[in-house]
């Protein structure tokens, strides 16, 4: 099957736009913003301590431009240890890691400032396969009262310092007085324990939406979803199965029912994308094969009768050709899921164990793991519904435009779908093997 020239010509479009995702993009497919993780407590009367969690390489970066020492980020990259050993260079820095974080992770009482310095304890670990630091925070804050009012501030790695876009901080708060989940974001830094709950709703709202979007392995995979999809039953199918999936395991996983390692969600994601997309790609030519075989002369079978005429001398008659009458009873109301052939129904098992997946990786880029409470799921119920409208919007968009090219110029939009599925499947495969390895 060759494709004609304005085909081939939009395929080499489509696989030079495709392209970039192999040679720039790191195997995590996350690094428009960065998210630093904050756990806040009050150990003890006068003290409170924040687990900060961050990217490794930016925190040395960020140091090391501050304090004008270019040495420091080659030596930390050089050195960084396996998960859970402690970090020696970062530790010899103390002093400047203490100035940096002090600086733009502040706390206040009741609008006093709180004092900090850097805890003994410096943990390596990794999330989504980049490597992060954990450093622990103690502030001393003045003498508080049973109404004490908290504000917290982050301005950690800003668009400034020429690193990252932006930052998002989300913070897990436990405190005498207040608990709860909250993110600080770059139009939005500070937090106080007085706020309005529906106010730091919308901002997991806006995380949500965000992790889908600039996430650019689920965008693949829903990309892969709506190529693969011919009707709009089918994507009505897929796109409720998977955010059936996902949800379910994105809530047990951030409420710490359910715990599978990065090192093993993130490959099985990348390995997703690569098999919806193949799936496609094997269908299409399948079904092209269906369809030359079906133009053949084939012999009659119990399903096909004779068409006969009679000739216009003599009565003679002749047969003109096998005419295929169906022996199936189409029943009344079919429910979808009834209507499926057996690949259909094959793929949407698949697409809701993928889903499940996905919803692993949700829960990473969420960040909190802790037990139940009505806050935090409330939480992760808007920080899902981020997720579903974006997902909601592209299917909208992009769908109906696959459709129309489909019903207009049925070559091109079926080419189209190939193309894309190939260039889709050749992106997953290659971050595969790049998780698998351990190289992104």
């Amino acid at each position: 099957m060759i494709a004609p020239p304005c085909v081939r010509l939009l395929a080499a479009a489509v696989l030079a736009t495709l392209a970039p995702f192999l040679l720039v993009l790191p195997a995590s497919a996350h690094g428009f913003t960065s998210t630093v993780y904050a756990e806040l407590t009050q150990p003890t009367d006068g003290v409170l301590s924040t687990e900060l969690e961050m990217e490794y390489v930016l925190l040395v970066r960020s140091v090391a431009k501050a304090e004008g020492d270019p040495e420091l980020e080659s030596q930390a990259k050089a050195a960084f240890p396996t998960s859970g050993a402690d970090i020696g260079l970062i530790g010899e820095h103390r002093d400047a890691v203490l100035g940096y974080l002090g600086d733009r992770f502040r706390i206040s009482v009741d609008g006093q400032a709180c004092t900090p310095t850097v805890g003994d304890e410096l943990r390596a670990t990794e999330r989504d396969g980049v490597p992060h630091i954990v450093v622990t925070l103690d502030h001393a804050c003045p003498q508080v009262s049973s109404d004490a009012v908290y504000e917290i501030a982050s301005e950690l790695f800003p668009e400034s310092e020429g690193f990252v876009g932006s930052t998002e901080t989300i913070l897990d708060y436990s405190l005498p007085e207040a608990a709860g989940n909250t993110v600080l974001t770059v139009e939005d830094p500070s937090f106080s324990t007085d706020e309005a709950t529906p106010t730091r709703l919308l901002d997991f709202f806006v995380l949500g939406a965000e992790h889908l979007l600039f996430g650019i392995d689920h965008i693949l995979f829903l990309v892969a979803l709506i190529v693969g999809s011919r009707r709009p039953r089918d994507i009505l199918l897929t796109a409720t199965a998977f955010t059936a999936a996902h949800s379910v395991t994105f809530i047990l996983a951030s409420l710490s029912l359910v715990t599978i390692p990065a090192s093993i969600v993130e490959p099985v994601i990348a390995l997703s994308i690569a098999a919806v997309a193949a799936w496609h790609v094997w269908r299409s030519w399948r079904d092209n094969g269906d369809d030359v075989a079906g133009s053949r002369d084939r012999p009659a079978d119990n399903g096909d009768v004779p068409v006969v005429s009679t000739g216009p001398v003599g009565g003679a008659t002749t047969v003109v050709a096998p005419t295929r009458l169906s022996t199936e009873v189409e029943p009344r109301s079919p429910g979808l899921l009834r209507s499926l052939d057996s690949g259909e129904r094959v793929r949407l098992a698949v697409v809701f164990g993928f889903g499940l997946i996905h919803g692993l990786g949700f829960a990473g880029a969420f960040g909190i793991d802790e037990p139940f409470s009505w806050g935090l799921l409330g939480s992760l119920l808007v920080f899902n519904l981020g997720i579903e409208v974006v997902q909601l919007v592209i299917i909208a968009l992009v769908f109906p435009v696959l459709l129309v090219l489909r019903h207009r110029q049925p070559a091109v939009g079926r080419w189209l779908g190939i193309v894309a599925a190939a260039g889709v499947a050749l992106v997953g495969l290659f971050w595969f093997v790049q998780r698998l390895l351990g190289f992104g």
